[in-house]
């Protein structure tokens, strides 16, 4: 029986999960970002200003959503501003529904940021709680992410590398729905920003995450030049209709690919053996929780647009690689075998 793994109904809609703008220490207003991201094919946005979660449903019509975010750091030392040489946590909190007006953990000692101080007054809190306080540890981040989480929250894990963080960090991180395995803010500064091998060292510590592609674009540099942080990591989310609950919906449930540049068409599961259909590649690789990677070719050399692997049934879960002719890569979320039944 034909099992599809990216539903078989919907659309295809391209979004950047990770968007800061002049409310905070962008260059851009929210309408110019999303000017921008329309000419470039998106359909959503998740506006996750640091610190600062101010909705912006009124840019949303029938073409284009706004999703509602914020961004949040915990910085080694308990420093704010943080120094350059040291470690610190991102993570990205996004509203899964757009009636969510309080920002859960505020305090406003963090949203100083840019213009942040300025914005202050827009921002929704419950303010019969205290504010939240962080430490750079384990407990407080995993706490932040409990509590986000319980308030309706997807949680993203943002670009290590940038951050300095390592395996004793983010090993010991809990809840988070993804994280970022491509930063294209981070990879046009220079920093090694796709990061495939800590996706898998999490997927190996038994958490069951997505891999997300995004910008966290600041765009102190126009569309076009090369360090023009927008347009570079995205996901394509496979839903139902371009609204916000079926989207955050499909996002929630894992219905996503991430990406730098190549498409997945179709992905599914029949009789023990795994299809993909993708734009033209040079190579589409099939790994495992195990030293038992699988490529396929194009023939002499040339693109192919398919490619079929056979499971292994004593593998605890798989995920697919497409790599084009220009070095772009898109990933798949690890798919478990226990999720085929």
């Amino acid at each position: 029986m034909k099992k599809y793994l990216l539903p078989q109904e919907g659309s295809f809609y391209k979004a950047n999960l990770h968007t800061h703008t002049n409310i905070t220490d962008g260059d851009l207003s929210p309408e110019e970002v999303k000017a921008l991201y329309k000419a470039h094919g998106y359909s959503v946005v998740a506006y996750t200003d640091h610190d600062m979660m101010i909705p912006h449903h009124d840019l949303s019509d029938d073409d284009f959503l706004a999703l509602t975010g914020f961004e949040v750091a915990f910085n080694e030392g308990n420093l704010y501003p943080a120094k350059m040489e040291s470690k610190c946590c991102h993570l990205c909190m996004i509203a899964l529904s757009p009636d969510t007006k309080e920002q859960p953990c505020w305090n406003p000692k963090y949203a100083y940021l840019g213009h942040a101080k300025e914005h202050h007054g827009e921002v929704c809190f419950d303010k019969s709680k205290p504010f939240f306080d962080r430490d750079y540890t384990h407990e407080s981040v995993n706490e932040m992410i409990r509590k986000c989480r319980d308030a309706g929250f997807f949680v993203t894990y943002n670009h290590p590398t940038w951050s300095f963080e390592d395996f004793r960090q983010y090993s010991g991180y809990e809840g988070m729905h993804a994280m970022e395995i491509y930063n294209h803010d981070a990879e046009v500064y220079g920093y090694p920003a796709y990061v495939p091998q800590i996706y898998d060292d999490l997927l190996r510590l038994g958490k069951r995450i997505y891999p997300v592609a995004a910008d966290d674009n600041h765009n102190r540099f126009p569309d076009g030049h090369p360090k023009c942080d927008s347009c570079g990591g995205f996901v394509m989310i496979k839903a139902r209709e371009l609204a916000y609950r079926p989207i955050m919906d499909s996002l929630f449930r894992g219905d996503f690919y991430a990406s730098t540049g190549p498409l997945i068409h179709e992905l599914y599961f029949e009789n023990g053996q795994v299809h993909v259909k993708c734009s033209p590649a040079m190579r589409v690789s099939f790994s495992m929780d195990r030293r038992r990677f699988l490529s396929a070719y194009g023939e002499n050399g040339e693109p192919l647009t398919e490619a079929t692997f056979a499971l292994d049934p004593d593998a605890i879960y798989f995920r697919i690689t497409v790599r084009d002719e220009h070095g772009h890569y898109a990933n798949t979320r690890a798919y478990f075998l226990d999720e085929l039944n």
